[in-house]
């Protein structure tokens, strides 16, 4: 899997949508799912809000998180987040980060997708 060093992904939640949760949970996890399969990794993650219960215990999409970190994709976690969620200490995937990391990474990098 190649790295896209210009890319960075920022995931505001663990759904894509705000519709049904069941059905935005299966998107979140087939667009990481397609995004492995590209072999086109980005070069940071960064999740805020509820997007953090994707890197911790629990996470249905582990195996994509673990896919990305193989490669070199650095992952973040809000810190803000996991203490509001009660999960700093849950992180199974990447590491915590607060929001000027966050806001230094949204000024860097030169291409952002945020979902």
């Amino acid at each position: 899997m190649r790295v896209d060093p210009d890319l960075l992904l920022v995931l505001k939640s663990s759904e894509i949508g705000t519709a049904e949760p069941d059905l935005g949970e299966r998107l979140m996890s087939g667009f990481l799912k397609t995004l492995v399969e590209t072999g086109t990794a980005p070069a940071r993650i960064v999740c805020l809000n509820s997007a953090i219960f994707l890197t911790t215990e629990g996470t249905p999409v582990l195996d994509q998180f673990r896919t990305f970190a193989a490669a070199g994709t650095e992952i973040f976690s809000c810190s803000t987040c996991l203490e509001y969620y009660k999960r700093s200490d849950k992180i199974v995937v990447g590491q915590a980060s607060n929001m000027k990391e966050t806001v230094a990474a949204l000024l860097r990098f030169p291409r952002v997708i945020s979902l």
